[in-house]
């Protein structure tokens, strides 16, 4: 272990952070039972230090660990359109709820083609921190008996393709108008007794930004 990534260094909540995504996926994947993921989710909320962190993600893939912890200064993070459509193959592929629960939200990829699963669960993707693998990203929800809340930030198009029986695909409230060089979410799938609503939410750090006085960001 080198001296940025010292075991007694104090962990942030970005360090948890990454480390309960890693948890996520492995849940979804199929490498973690429900049991042990509640497990380590746990330690890794009540993780002090870095060292703490480590041994709770050792036994996933390659990767699994969280980064090091390096005392340079982060770059200031540009959130221009151009720079958040990133490429790759996402940081998460998927995610299936079953008698459970799921979520993606913060700082993650969101690949080209999105696949979820919601039976008798329910899951929460929210894109407003995300950056997109691609110019147009797909995602495709099976909801039975189940719920998926899909949180967008303005400016970006969304496209709502699901079929709903006995169940529905909800637009935003507010389409709104996309932004140039903006991402492309197109919501498709099959809700069944089960539904799955999109709602258009400002960002947290814009609505703590916006002036008092002068109305409010409504989602």
């Amino acid at each position: 272990m080198t001296d940025d990534a010292r075991p007694e260094l104090r962990a942030s909540d970005t360090d948890r952070e990454r480390v309960a995504e890693v948890l996520r996926d492995a849940l979804a994947e199929g490498r973690l039972d429900m049991g042990e993921f509640e497990e380590r989710l746990e330690a890794t909320y009540a993780a002090r230090t870095y060292g703490e962190l480590v041994p709770i993600t050792r036994d996933l893939p390659a990767g699994s660990a969280p980064a090091p912890v390096s005392f340079a200064k982060a770059p200031v993070r540009d959130d221009s359109w151009s720079s958040r459509i990133v490429g790759g193959e996402g940081s998460s592929s998927g995610g299936i709820a079953i008698l459970s629960g799921f979520e993606r939200k913060g700082r993650w990829t969101v690949p080209k083609r999105f696949k979820c699963l919601a039976f008798l669960g329910g899951a929460d993707l929210d894109l407003r921190d995300a950056n997109f693998a691609d110019r147009e990203v797909e995602i495709n929800i099976v909801a039975v008996l189940g719920g998926v809340q899909i949180t967008v930030p303005p400016g970006v198009e969304v496209v709502v393709r699901g079929l709903g029986i006995m169940g529905a695909f909800e637009h935003p409230r507010d389409e709104g108008l996309s932004d140039p060089g903006a991402p492309r979410v197109v919501i498709g799938g099959f809700a069944f007794w089960g539904g799955v609503g999109v709602a258009r939410k400002a960002r947290k750090r814009s609505l703590e930004r916006a002036p008092k006085g002068r109305g409010e960001l409504r989602g």
